[in-house]
């Protein structure tokens, strides 16, 4: 609002020190000759002003706890540093968490060495067991490496499905439909875009009585080149279960199939996946071949009952206050029941 000023002016007064400005230019100007008499008047008024004007003071804002407060960091687990929330990225089926750097080079080392495998959760003790979807490995991966991944798998499902199978000539490519037989038993395929008939185990020529073992040659390196036959000895052998292709070239005779993760002897092919203390190599045809020392697979077979001895010491032990315990998590267990049941019962509303 305008206010009177010194002399009778009326003047919008908008900040304190303009009002002081003012009205010191009217002190000076009555200390002008002639003005001598409104000299202590305008001195006075100045005084007055002045002691009544309440200059506001500025302050800064005080930060809240949470503006001082550093971000949240989270460890990782592949590269055990602390990242912030924005680096890392969160797995959707098992809520496992890492950093995003490293969750992208794991996944393109996965997808190179995995052969289309599912990409499981990085951490070897998540209890959820968790695997990447395809949404999670697209968004981390470059498109190329995303397409690999895509055609692997696509592969890998061709050579577990016992209804498909693949056309074994190159130029073709033809995924063809096997018609359902017991487990093992060759069946007659005949491709539908080169019209080859071939047999569904061991990809050859169809051969109606001969078995496939029989009939499938090996190549056999020699000094005077490739040859082609039979034995337990050929460098290159079909997986028992997928018919992938394997070389062993030396090491053990305990094999496990990179594609389907089936174990299984080198030299007779017979089923290992439950046989932990390799009893298979201490008799038969294939007695003390397994490639190792007598000493390494009795140190083998003793870190096996070490770890079974030590999981029943565990459970001896853990028994007893399970066993203790029982009747408190029984009554916590009724107590909370009753609880719901009076919520829950009209009659004592």
């Amino acid at each position: 609002m305008p206010r009177p000023a010194l002399w009778g002016l009326v003047t919008a007064v908008l900040f304190p020190g303009e009002i002081m400005r003012y009205e010191v230019e009217q002190v000076e100007q009555a200390r002008k000759p002639g003005r001598g008499s409104g000299l202590r008047k305008a001195e006075d008024r100045l005084m007055g002003s002045v002691g009544g004007l309440h200059c506001p003071t500025m302050t800064a804002e005080s930060p809240t706890p949470g503006d001082l407060a550093p971000a949240p960091l989270v460890t990782c687990k592949l590269c055990l540093c602390e990242q912030s929330l924005d680096k890392m990225t969160t797995l959707q089926e098992c809520q496992c968490i890492f950093c995003t750097a490293c969750l992208k080079q794991y996944m393109q080392l996965a997808i190179r060495e995995g052969c289309g495998s599912p990409i499981t959760c990085p951490d070897m003790v998540c209890l959820n067991h968790g695997t990447l979807q395809e949404a999670e490995i697209a968004c981390l991966v470059p498109v190329d490496q995303f397409q690999l991944y895509q055609r692997l798998k696509f592969e890998r499902e061709v050579h577990l499905d016992p209804h498909r199978t693949w056309c074994p000539v190159a130029d073709c490519q033809t995924v063809c439909p096997v018609a359902s037989s017991d487990p093992g038993q060759p069946v007659l395929v005949e491709c539908p875009s080169c019209h080859l008939k071939f047999c569904s185990c061991c990809k050859d020529a169809w051969h109606a009585e001969v078995s496939c073992r029989d009939n499938q040659p090996i190549v056999l390196p020699t000094e005077h080149g490739a040859l082609f036959g039979t034995g337990a000895e050929a460098p290159i052998k079909q997986c028992p279960v997928c018919r992938v292709y394997i070389e062993r070239n030396e090491g053990c005779a305990q094999m496990m199939c990179k594609n389907c993760k089936h174990t299984f002897c080198w030299y007779c092919l017979q089923n290992l996946d439950n046989d932990i203390f390799l009893r298979h190599y201490d008799k038969g045809p294939c007695r003390n071949k397994l490639g190792h020392s007598r000493a390494s697979v009795m140190w083998n077979r003793t870190q096996v009952v070490g770890i079974l001895v030590g999981l029943g010491i565990i459970a001896l032990v853990t028994s007893p206050l399970l066993l203790l315990a029982s009747p408190c998590i029984i009554c916590c267990v009724c107590k909370s029941c009753r609880g719901k049941k009076k919520k829950h019962d009209p009659s004592t509303t």
